[in-house]
């Protein structure tokens, strides 16, 4: 080797030494950032799991018989033997994965006989607070990815403060768990975050969190054609798109992320067959029922407009105008764009309720926390997304005003909501079952609109349990039992009396008891309990209170 190759080869070593040297602190700071960020995560998961527990046993108060009837009822029946299967079971409209999973907790509870009425009323609840942890998280790291850690912090803050997530998301609704599914996957799904942070890991895990959300419930499918369809304007060759990742089934990309959903629903079938005792495919009757033939009309409807100008500022409340301001200053269009499509999409359908709206309510408490992060920082809209480099010693006096005004809006409406009304029927409940734990009930009668109280998952006694029935009838116009006691209660509960044996016990609302009172007491019952439910009526008459009768001989 020459001496003049000999110089060359040290050179190019020591510039190579040269550029290793100076990447080292780089790569260092870049694993420091790394290891503070999960660091980061933890705390905020650590502080969503502890707020939303806290929240689970503060929310004491009846709001879907869904929440009891879809989930913990369906659970139970599984786990025990016994609970009842109301009408959209026997017509196969529902898929057991959801109550499945109660289903270990109940089955833990009694081997290590804690089956007790508070937590029978308490654990599912307290199960479905950790799901609720994990979406709070994935919300406030959407959130980072778009936005930055500061948009994320305060995203964080309007969904622990919004009255609506505290009062239903740690709720066993089928909703709650579809709207924690949506934030999960919507922050691995490649077209809706920044190009820079796609992968195809990311994807995989998308297409699977959304595959369950879809199972769970059907109507899940309304977000991920709005991000399939993202999919295709941004697809260089729509035509290729189209008819080789659309067309065989669904916004696929490739055989094994394909591969992903077609194992969740081949299981959600499985388990269905299995629990169904016959091949059944749940969606599809889903679909028919509540798209085709508008079953869901049958329990009332409301205007095309009333999630826009009711249900939807009712549940983001005093958090609109910063989500409104949030949408302008961020030009986020492809979330915003979302919120109108789930909204526009579901004020197509007859029947509408809030939660049917929840899964897309955090997406719009983050354009509330970007909203907050520019208050905090003006210059921080103008930046995109970054600091500003003006330093603020003193916090912003607007900022002040308005966590304050935040606060003081969304806290009494939240512990209003969650311990005050409407906590009559689980009031009731919990005391049935403390009284049945003694021996003292012999048999239940529910004179009350159908479903208007929890079931056997919160009694925990196999005891005779007969509640009206309000099942759709195929004849429009006929009135259903639990709207014939409605209509004339005297009568009904006379003929009751002379068919049937009399129960043990009768459970009603006290704009019934009016009328029934003397006829009660006629029949040898008398008053044992009576517990406040509302302060206002809501659908129906005033139910300010809800009574137990027993019978004295």
């Amino acid at each position: 080797m020459s001496h003049s190759q000999r110089m060359r080869r040290r050179h190019n070593s020591d510039k190579y030494a040269d550029k290793e040297e100076s990447q080292a602190p780089t790569s260092s700071k870049s694993d420091s950032d790394h290891t503070s960020f999960l660091c980061s995560q933890k705390r905020v998961f650590a502080l969503c799991l502890a707020f939303r527990m806290v929240n689970s046993v503060l929310v004491q108060t009846y709001f879907n018989p869904d929440e009891h009837w879809q989930g913990p009822e369906i659970a139970h029946r599984i786990a025990f033997g016994y609970g009842h299967l109301t009408w959209e079971w026997k017509q196969g409209i529902r898929s057991y994965l959801h109550p499945i999973i109660f289903v270990p907790l109940y089955r833990l509870l009694a081997l290590l006989h804690l089956d007790t009425p508070w937590l029978m009323m308490r654990a599912p609840r307290l199960l479905q607070s950790v799901f609720s942890a994990v979406g709070d998280l994935y919300l406030y790291k959407l959130a980072a990815v778009l936005f930055g850690d500061s948009v994320a912090k305060w995203t964080l803050f309007s969904q622990l403060s919004n009255w609506f997530m505290f009062y239903c998301f740690s709720r066993t609704l089928s909703n709650s768990l579809e709207t924690v599914l949506t934030l999960v996957s919507l922050y691995f799904w490649p077209c809706m975050r920044p190009s820079s942070n796609c992968s195809f890991v990311s994807r995989k895990w998308g297409l699977a969190v959304a595959a369950v959300a879809c199972a769970i419930r059907p109507t899940s499918a309304i977000t991920w054609l709005y991000v399939g369809l993202l999919e295709l304007f941004k697809a260089h060759d729509r035509f290729k798109f189209i008819f080789l990742e659309v067309a065989p089934i669904g916004t696929y990309f490739n055989t094994q992320a394909h591969s992903f959903r077609i194992l969740v629903l081949g299981l959600t079938c499985l388990l269905d067959r299995f629990m169904y005792g016959t091949w059944i495919l749940v969606p599809l009757n889903f679909l028919k029922f509540n798209f085709l033939s508008a079953g869901g009309d049958y329990y009332g409807t409301h205007k095309w407009h009333w999630y826009f100008t009711q249900g939807f500022p009712v549940m983001i409340f005093s958090h609109l105008p910063f989500c409104i301001a949030g949408i302008i200053y961020s030009k986020q269009w492809k979330f915003s764009g979302l919120l109108a499509w789930v909204l526009g999409f579901y004020s197509l359908l007859g029947h509408k309720e809030f939660r049917f709206a929840l899964p897309v309510l955090p997406i719009a408490l983050m354009f509330s926390g970007y909203s907050l992060a520019v208050i905090e920082d003006p210059g921080y809209a103008q930046n995109k997304g970054k600091k500003s480099i003006k330093k603020h010693t003193r916090f912003p006096p607007n900022m002040g005003a308005a966590i304050l005004f935040l606060l003081a809006t969304n806290i009494p409406m939240a512990l209003y909501m969650s311990l005050v009304h409407q906590r009559g029927p689980e009031d009731a409940m919990n005391h049935l079952a403390r009284e049945a734990l003694h021996g003292k009930v012999k048999s239940i009668l529910f004179l009350t609109p159908c479903h208007a109280t929890p079931y056997y998952s919160m009694l925990h006694h196999n005891l005779p349990m007969q509640f009206l029935d309000c099942t759709p009838s195929e004849e429009k116009g006929v009135p259903d039992e639990s709207d014939r006691f409605l209509m004339d209660p005297i009568p009904f509960v006379s003929e009751y009396a002379k068919n049937k044996s009399l129960p043990s016990h009768v459970v009603l609302f006290d704009s019934e008891e009016q009328k029934l009172k003397n006829l009660l007491i006629s029949l040898d019952y008398k008053e044992e309990k009576r517990f406040f439910n509302a302060h206002f009526k809501v659908d129906r008459d005033l139910q300010g209170s809800i009574v137990v009768y027993v019978r004295i001989r």
